[in-house]
């Protein structure tokens, strides 16, 4: 009999997923944004996080970018699970308009601030990703990729410093805030290099 590599939540929590993000893909680019939350999955993996931070990895971005309710996550995949996404979802929109890019980041630190390990692990993996994805994408089109994002080089550096302090904060001297600190330090060494 042959076992899956994986449980069950975890194989459907990427499905689902995969038909939430059908549609998407990643900024600036042809890459189906489904690769985006697997990496961060398997950055979750890679340090030990127990499978709901795993699965939550896979669903990070359903209910921010894709309109899932939280209460559809808790029925399919458990409070828990359904915590930690509404965690680390931005709310986009207060009072029947858009907040500012400013506004959903500062919102974000500020549940990070809060402690929580779980919450912490699942943002340094998504940061971590998208740092990377950064790099990449430097190598290939240089200073141009900073025209797919809201904000240019410094406020995103400011961003991932203060997500960094915070995953700090609640996870210590893990080996995933010492890879984050490490991706940083390279994202600030080539920015400076493209200015």
């Amino acid at each position: 009999m042959v076992t899956s590599a994986f449980s069950q939540q975890y194989e459907q929590a990427l499905q689902f997923a995969a038909r939430a993000h059908r549609q998407q893909v990643r900024k600036g680019t042809d890459i189906p944004y489904i690769a985006h939350v697997v990496h961060v999955s398997v950055i979750l993996l890679r340090y030990g996080f127990d499978e709901n931070v795993v699965v939550a990895g896979e669903l990070h971005d359903v209910v921010e970018d894709c309109g899932v309710a939280p209460q559809e996550l808790e029925a399919l995949f458990g409070a828990d699970v359904a915590r930690l996404v509404e965690a680390v979802s931005e709310q986009k929109r207060s009072d029947g308009s858009e907040r500012s890019w400013e506004e959903r980041k500062t919102g974000a630190i500020a549940r990070l601030q809060r402690g929580d390990p779980a919450i912490a692990a699942l943002k340094a993996a998504d940061a971590l990703h998208n740092i990377h994805a950064i790099m990449a994408d430097l190598a290939l089109v240089g200073a141009a990729v900073w025209q797919r994002f809201k904000r240019g080089p410094d406020q995103m550096l400011w961003y991932y410093r203060e997500i960094l302090a915070a995953v700090r904060g609640a996870l210590g001297d893990h080996p995933i805030v010492a890879e984050l600190a490490r991706a940083i330090a390279d994202l600030e060494h080539a920015v400076h290099e493209y200015n």
